[in-house]
């Protein structure tokens, strides 16, 4: 049900239950969270997509048939362990995470794209805020990030009606970074993870977290993160060290 694929110094993470619209099921959480420990840990892994399989959906989010069958399983649209959630299992990889967005994204699958750090949707992909529709409440972070993301009033719109907002719609918002032809997303997310790629992995990790862990903060704070973290990391770089990336970068320029 979870397909890992390695290209390089790039592993493909697939959500394999297309006949199920790749359904969030426990199983399904559970290896989700251990396939992410395993490529943070594995140092020849620098970059992570994650997709979904078939055409139809990255994923609908958690299992609704499962839950049905299950009262007690309720508590995982709550849950913060990184085992039975699948955002917190995400966010346990330090290194860059593509979401190659296939299909629909659906409440919990929607709450899945927002863990990625960047975001590619294929023409065929629409994201969902069913959660009010479906009667229960997001727990695994959507209220609080979409609106920090395209807006208060458009995420009132989209969880507030439920309605699907299509890909071309939400690159105009910002939501996601690229519309790409649906044979092209695939390709398009390859080409981004060589990039990255193409930079030592502990940068990358570190250039994230300072992103990511200043934007949870208010501007002043993130700003005095950001002198903290970055003087201590930029005294450790050597004259040598510059002048060498120097030269690369400006023949990256040049080939570009």
């Amino acid at each position: 049900m979870l397909l890992i694929e390695r290209r390089g110094s790039v592993a493909v993470v697939t959500l394999n239950r297309p006949e199920a619209m790749n359904a969030l099921s426990k199983a399904l959480r559970l290896a989700l969270h251990d396939a992410m420990v395993q490529l943070d840990q594995d140092p020849d892994v620098s970059v992570v997509i994650l997709t979904g399989a078939g055409d139809r959906a990255f994923t609908a989010g958690l299992d609704l048939k499962e839950l049905g069958g299950d009262p007690a399983a309720m508590g995982a649209a709550n849950d913060q362990d990184a085992r039975s959630n699948p955002v917190r299992a995400v966010e346990t990889c330090r290194k860059p995470v593509i979401g190659a967005i296939n299909g629909v994204a659906i409440t919990g699958g929607f709450e899945l794209a927002l863990a990625c750090d960047v975001l590619l949707a294929s023409e065929n992909a629409r994201f969902a805020d069913t959660h009010a529709r479906v009667g229960i409440m997001p727990g695994w972070g959507l209220s609080q990030k979409l609106s920090r993301l395209i807006g208060p009033y458009r995420a009132k719109e989209l969880s507030l009606t439920g309605n699907f907002l299509d890909a071309r719609t939400a690159a105009d918002w910002g939501l996601v970074n690229r519309m790409t032809t649906a044979s092209d997303l695939m390709p398009t997310a390859l080409r981004m993870a060589d990039e990255m790629a193409s930079i030592p992995v502990d940068t990358l990790s570190f250039y994230k977290a300072l992103i990511d862990d200043g934007y949870a903060l208010a501007f002043g704070d993130g700003l005095s993160l950001e002198h903290k973290r970055s003087s201590a990391r930029n005294g450790e770089v050597t004259p040598e060290a510059v002048e060498q990336r120097r030269s690369q970068v400006m023949e990256r320029g040049r080939s570009q």
